[in-house]
């Protein structure tokens, strides 16, 4: 530095002292501090007051919003959260599993402990990864979701927690309003309140709707997931199958890879990726390595579908319904009585009506266990019998209404089949066969036929009674020729099967062996004054009804008294 430059700066200097030290610069430098500070002291009241007037305008339209909404207690809360439908299944004897009755909904409760920890760690990490941070709500979510729907912005992300979406589900409604998302709120705080985190996940695990099963029907609960796409339990699903289940919620029937028919959809991509980037959200929470990662990204999930299967109803279609029609009798019957009335009252067509809906549809969704005494391989080889008998004889020509044209038409109607099997002991039905086609003729020939019960009748109520009060002998002989009975009115004339085998005279033995029918009515008139009727109450193909008069039992299950239906 030169002298003149050293000059200079020494006169800058000593001006800048002076101007610092003069009283006029101090009391303007007072004013100026003191304006600035009222300044900045306004600023600060104003901004509190404006964002307590803020924060009190928005308290209160919450309040508002959720006026109306009760306070529900924990049992409350507990009903509403834990009222979903659960699909009832059917036993053959033996515990034999047979397969779930038909519902608009398939559920099938489980607890959390009986579910594979990658599907628990691919919901958390998917749809809330504070789960286990947050008391019902994130509030940073719900600002982020807000201003996007005041700013109108293109995208869209949720800010709905698991407990937020399991209140959505169970408690409210899927509007989109600010009145419904305040109540969400509100709720998810109790419930977070109430509830530990496991009961919250076991609970959003067995409602969350998971699109359609290798059956074609639609499914909620990952139980029913795991065993309707991969055919395995929830405890037992791997890396990949439950990152394609904790995939589904998003878009339960974009995502499934069945069809309404149960069958394979030809495109899996929009499944694929979807639990593409399930696995990637685990890794990036750190619940895979990247070495799982990267072997369950290249994994082909579309081995593990299980493909098509029967609904029981397909496969066992007389006996499914055989099972539904006589639980819902039976259920129907249980809830009157809950309800004070007695069987009895059920006479009543429109208090029956109203018993039967109610016993149909709690049936269909309270998850009940129906037990059967049908042995399952006895029925599966009556059936394969039926199907393969070759002599049930020529099909008959009908006349019957066309159902669209109304005119009759000729058909050809193949002879129908029908047995029951029962344990005499008990009167418990062991197999049955419904007839030849369901596909063809849907009406169960064993139970809802009525028939004439025939030949059948004749030990029952002619030679067994008639050997027993010693009118009839093996060796009795009566006449085989066509004869004329009278009845009071017009005669009646028996003839033989066929309009023949007459042989002139015949045995009770021979007569029992060729079931003659003549024979057979001239001994019926030894007896019929000792009413031989009397033998089939004691056998339990009759019962006397409140008057004190044989009626016939049309239902297998008689004890006597009354028909057990």
């Amino acid at each position: 530095m030169n002298n003149n430059q050293k000059d200079r700066f020494q006169t800058v200097w000593k001006q800048l002292t002076r101007f610092f030290q003069s009283e006029k610069t101090h009391k303007n430098a007072r004013v100026t501090y003191q304006v600035i500070w009222n300044l900045t002291l306004i600023l600060i009241i104003v901004g509190i007051l404006g964002f307590s007037f803020a924060g009190g305008v928005g308290a209160g339209y919450f309040a508002a919003l959720v006026n109306d909404e009760p306070v529900r207690s924990k049992e409350d809360l507990k009903k509403d959260i834990y009222n979903y439908e659960e699909t009832s299944e059917v036993y053959f004897a033996d515990e034999v599993y047979l397969g779930k009755l038909k519902s608009d909904l398939e559920r099938e409760e489980v607890s959390i402990d009986k579910v594979s920890k990658h599907l628990k760690n691919a919901v958390i990490a998917t749809e809330d990864e504070y789960f286990y941070e947050h008391d019902g709500v994130v509030p940073k979510a719900i600002l982020r979701a807000i201003y996007q729907e005041f700013s109108n912005a293109t995208v869209q992300s949720g800010g709905s927690t698991l407990t937020q979406q399991l209140i959505k589900n169970q408690i409210l409604t899927n509007e989109v309003s600010f009145d419904r998302k305040a109540k969400e709120i509100l709720l998810a705080l109790r419930v977070e309140k109430f509830f530990e985190k496991e009961e919250i996940l076991e609970t959003y695990l067995n409602v969350s709707t998971l699109g359609r099963n290798s059956s074609g029907r639609n499914i909620a609960g990952v139980e029913s997931a795991a065993e309707g796409i991969f055919g395995v339990e929830a405890k037992d699903l791997t890396l990949p199958q439950s990152a394609f289940i904790a995939g589904l919620p998003q878009s339960p029937f974009g995502y499934t890879p069945y069809t309404q028919q149960g069958k394979l959809k030809e495109n899996q991509e929009p499944g694929i990726n979807r639990m593409k980037t399930v696995l990637k959200r685990m890794y990036s929470n750190g619940y895979i390595t990247k070495e799982e990662y990267a072997k369950a990204n290249a994994y082909d999930i579309t081995k593990d579908f299980i493909g098509k299967t029967e609904m029981p109803s397909e496969k066992y279609p007389w006996l499914t319904y055989e099972i539904e029609k006589r639980s819902i009798e039976i259920l129907s019957v249980s809830l009157a009585k809950e309800d004070g009335y007695e069987e009895k009252d059920l006479k009543n067509d429109d208090l029956k009506a109203q018993y039967l809906a109610l016993a149909d549809r709690k049936l269909r969704q309270n998850g009940y266990k129906v037990y059967t005494t049908v042995n399952k391989k006895i029925y599966d080889k009556m059936q394969e019998v039926t199907k393969n008998y070759p002599n049930f004889g020529y099909d008959k020509l009908a006349q019957v209404p066309d159902p669209d044209t109304k005119e009759m038409k000729t058909v050809s109607q193949p002879v129908e089949a029908g047995a029951i099997l029962i344990e005499n002991k008990t009167g418990k039905i062991i197999s049955f066969v419904g007839g030849r086609d369901f596909k063809r003729e849907q009406t169960n020939h064993a139970t809802a036929s009525l028939r004439s019960n025939g030949s059948t009748m004749k030990p029952l109520v002619i030679y067994g009674p008639g050997i027993e009060l010693g009118k009839i002998s093996p060796g009795s002989v009566s006449a085989n020729v066509p004869i004329s009975i009278p009845t009071g009115g017009k005669p009646w004339s028996p003839g033989n099967y066929g309009g023949g085998s007459y042989t002139g005279v015949s045995t009770a033995r021979e007569a029992l062996k060729n079931s003659y029918n003549i024979p057979a009515a001239l001994f019926y008139k030894k007896i019929i004054d000792l009413s031989p009727a009397s033998y089939l109450e004691k056998m339990g193909l009759l019962h006397r009804d409140e008057r004190g008069l044989l009626q016939s039992c049309r239902v297998i299950g008689c004890d006597g008294k009354r028909c057990n239906r």
